[in-house]
């Protein structure tokens, strides 16, 4: 018999392991995203061969590994998901796969090679793509029916941590890349990765311990009903995947676009990488400003199920990327346009993030059964690897062989927001004449 606890207690208060959830994410969320934040500045201006010269990328490649990178972070859910549901459980997953995690961080401080780069991105890609779905479910399956209808809160308090650790590492890391160098940048995510993984582990007494579904995760995953949910999910994962081709670019496009801005706040001058701060920063404030305020009123109006929020966020992403386009089109001209540009943009990204995101995560571990939560969320993740594997492959396609690009300037930026509108439209149809007859009968 396990000396955990296998199933939740009956309570209306929030479960006891919650706090040890959310600090850990904080912490690995502050190493992923500190990381990520100087990812393209570290590829395009600190890169060594093996003699300790300069071996940068072009923008175009730099781009297209990120954004490969990004998409193999959310491959390697899958893999994660069969580990925990099938055979580990969430517990020893998140455990086993965070030192990896923490291996991969080092890797990137001790060797600014593209080896050393293709092997930190590796282990980074394995160990975070492989707790991402367990990590989720895992706090959803400390939640019984006496305290069920705290679950909302509580994802909202997962989702204000992730952003709470991303603000802070987007402002602190690139800072530490201009000013001690790579490996010290590259080091402090790798010790807050494993001071994560020590919280985590601090709370394994407090934890629900849901086993492994083993024979019976098979048998969920290829019955009708577990089918069925994969199906229903995956098609409006393939519609989300747009949004997340255009999102993940803020740590991209935006950064490169941001190098030639004026970017003074307040009288200083903020790094290129750090404007990626408002992004989390906006999203704790925009979470209680839709939850309380922007949800009820349009309530009012109509009935805001899922499926709208996210249409409507999709909308909002479209407006986001024509007014980077914009801006960019400025920058074409010769003209330096203020940093305001892109932190208007930052808004109402954001505000699709919050439309889009946190709906497709909590609705995912809801439409789940039981056995299948880990897996249902590597599938919602599969969703962001698609997005950034469609704007790898552009990026890659579009570098011709004396260093141009296909698609420069302004045309980059309008080609990805063309693409998001064309989404939105097939979506808004699909919400209004499908999903009334299927998506909403799982949604209530």
């Amino acid at each position: 018999m396990s000396k955990y606890l296998q199933a939740p207690l009956p309570s209306k208060s929030l479960p006891k392991g919650i706090p040890y959830i959310i600090g850990n994410e904080a912490a690995e969320r502050f190493s992923f995203y500190g990381m990520r934040a100087i990812l393209v500045v570290f590829m395009t201006q600190y890169l060594l061969n093996h003699n300790g010269q300069p071996d940068y990328m072009s923008n175009d490649e730099a781009k297209g590994w990120f954004h490969l990178f990004v998409s193999a972070v959310y491959f390697t859910p899958i893999l994660g998901a069969l580990i925990s549901d099938g055979l580990l459980g969430k517990y020893r997953t998140i455990i086993s796969l965070s030192l990896v995690y923490t291996l991969g961080h080092f890797a990137l401080a001790l060797d600014d090679t593209r080896l050393g780069l293709a092997i930190g991105l590796g282990l980074i890609a394995l160990g975070a793509g492989g707790i991402k779905p367990c990590v989720s479910a895992h706090m959803g399956d400390q939640f019984g029916q006496t305290n069920s209808h705290l679950l909302t809160r509580a994802f909202g308090w997962f989702y204000f941590a992730i952003n709470l650790g991303a603000f802070a590492s987007t402002l602190l890391i690139p800072w530490c890349l201009k000013t001690y160098g790579a490996s010290v940048a590259f080091g402090i995510p790798g010790i807050l990765m494993l001071l994560a993984t020590i919280i985590f582990w601090s709370g394994r007494n407090k934890f629900v311990h849901i086993p492994a579904g083993g024979k019976h995760f098979i048998q969920e995953t290829f019955s009708p009903d577990g089918l069925k949910a994969i199906g229903k999910l995956s098609v409006l994962y393939l519609f989300v995947a747009m949004f997340w081709a255009l999102f993940d670019q803020t740590g991209s496009s935006w950064v490169l676009q941001a190098q030639q801005m004026d970017r003074t706040i307040l009288g200083v001058e903020l790094l290129p990488s750090q404007i990626q701060a408002a992004n989390p920063l906006l999203v704790m404030l925009l979470i209680p400003l839709f939850t309380y305020f922007i949800y009820p009123a349009i309530n009012r109006v109509f009935p805001l199920t899922p499926l709208r929020k996210i249409s409507i966020g999709m909308f909002l992403a479209v407006l986001a990327f024509s007014i980077s386009s914009i801006a960019q089109g400025k920058i074409d001209a010769g003209f330096t346009p203020t940093i305001n540009w892109q932190l208007l943009a930052y808004v109402v990204l954001t505000s699709a993030e919050v439309m889009i995101s946190i709906t497709c995560l909590e609705f995912s571990y809801t439409q789940a059964p039981t056995k299948m939560k880990s897996f249902v969320m590597a599938f919602f993740m599969m969703s962001i690897a698609v997005g950034n594997l469609f704007t790898s492959a552009v990026n890659f396609f579009i570098q011709n062989p004396d260093g141009s690009s296909k698609l420069a300037g302004a045309d980059y930026f309008w080609f990805f927001t063309w693409m998001m509108l064309a989404t939105a439209i097939v979506f808004l149809l699909v919400v209004n004449f499908y999903s009334e007859k299927t998506y909403l009968q799982i949604e209530k």
